[in-house]
């Protein structure tokens, strides 16, 4: 059968057993150095997107995709604002709210928090407040009542549970015979919910619509509209289009927006870590050269032969290309395997070491999930794959261009 020659004997000198079990133990040491860290790369970069996503459903469950706001005060037109925009055929849902940072008292402990006003109802179309509910319900939201929801973490600090009255205090004030007044009002805690975010958790409140209008003094009007859209990432383009479709006479923010700098700093995260891991891929790969550089001494005799025989130092230099990149493409395929069996099946695996070790890696009071999530991306994989059998190939060049240049008579001058 035919074989291409280089190819043919790079891959017997690949197969056979050296004199110098040193080389092949360097050779087997840098196959196994690309697969740990082609797996290690995988896991990670797994576990990063799986955190990222599980952190993103959290705020997004919570916020909405897009806001719209009167830039001059309080939208009094946000009934026709809301038939106009839930027509757009990539508006999912929209809710009117009303929002105010403001104080919540109960006794001695006082506490910051961003106070929202919402219609039950209307906010399901945006985010998912009922799902997260653990005591009360948010139907207990009426009009008139006075009614709080609070964040689980906020009802633990202030010392307040289901029934209990808790005074907020926002930042307008009115004029009364003493002088003038910061405006407050009692409400009774209806009920309580927890995101697993201390952003919500520990500094969110919920409202009825009207109540905050009353609170806040804003007659008829909503501090602005929340919106779903069919596709989050099109966030951006779609709330501008439709604030243009409005006349442009609102302000629009996109999630994108609100939550940059932390979606920036996971995205920074990842990729420090994917540099710091694929050192490690880098090191097993350039253990190829050392491994190379021994065969072509172990080999003169042989290069300078086939060199007598007619093979070209181009020929000579695929040879030993051909030995290094199948050493590379081994460890690369083994890596790549492992690593996906592996990022799939982390939480279990990270689930055993803690009762086998009796220990929790992650404390959901210290960390914002309490298991270890996993999320495979085929561009990753492919990505780290690509990357590490690039390494491996630029690694023979200069061991092969070495073999290149042996001189048939000084090689043969001893034998």
């Amino acid at each position: 059968m035919f074989h291409p020659l280089a190819i043919y004997i790079g891959l017997r000198y690949t197969r056979a057993k050296r004199r110098n079990h040193f080389i092949s133990f360097i050779s087997a040491t840098s196959m196994v150095g690309i697969t740990l860290g082609i797996v290690a790369l995988i896991v990670v970069l797994s576990v990063m997107n799986g955190f990222h996503k599980e952190i993103q459903a959290r705020i997004l469950s919570m916020a909405s995709h897009a806001t719209l706001a009167d830039p001059y005060g309080g939208m009094a037109d946000w009934r026709e604002v809301l038939e106009q925009v839930r027509e757009h055929p990539h508006v999912v849902g929209a809710a009117p709210f009303v929002e105010v940072q403001g104080m919540l008292v109960n006794g001695s402990q006082v506490s910051g928090a961003l106070i929202r006003g919402i219609l039950p109802l209307e906010e399901d179309q945006v985010a998912e407040l009922r799902r997260d509910m653990v005591a009360g319900s948010v139907d207990d939201l009426i009009d008139g009542a006075f009614h709080i929801v609070l964040g689980q973490d906020l009802a633990n600090f202030l010392g307040v549970g289901i029934g209990d009255k808790v005074t907020v205090v926002t930042p307008q004030v009115s004029a009364t015979p003493v002088g003038i007044m910061p405006r407050l009002k009692r409400f009774t805690v209806s009920g309580i919910f927890a995101v697993g975010m201390a952003d919500y958790d520990r500094n969110a409140a919920f409202i009825q619509l009207a109540d905050a209008a009353r609170l806040l003094a804003l007659g008829d009007a909503v501090s602005g509209v929340r919106l779903k859209l069919t596709d989050m990432w099109l966030a951006p383009r779609l709330a501008r289009d439709i604030a243009q479709e409005l006349g442009g006479v609102y302000r629009v923010l996109d999630w994108t927006q609100v939550h940059r700098n932390f979606f920036s700093a996971l995205a920074m995260e990842k990729r420090m870590m994917s540099i710091i891991l694929f050192l490690i891929v880098a090191v097993a790969a350039f253990n190829i050269v050392s491994t190379l550089v021994m065969v072509v001494t172990d080999k003169q005799a042989d290069i300078a032969v086939l060199r007598t025989l007619g093979a070209s130092p181009g020929r000579i230099m695929g040879i030993f290309m051909v030995q290094g990149t199948t050493i590379g493409l081994i460890g690369t395929i083994i890596g790549m395997i492992l690593g996906v069996i592996l990022a799939i099946n982390v939480e279990p695996v990270v689930a055993g070491i803690e009762r086998l070790l009796g220990v929790h890696f992650l404390d959901p009071a210290i960390y914002y999930i309490s298991a270890l999530p996993s999320d495979v991306h085929l561009s990753d994989v492919l990505t780290v794959g690509a990357a590490a059998f690039l390494m491996s190939v630029l690694a023979t060049i200069y061991p092969a261009w070495r073999a290149a240049r042996t001189q048939p008579a000084e090689a043969l001058r001893y034998e």
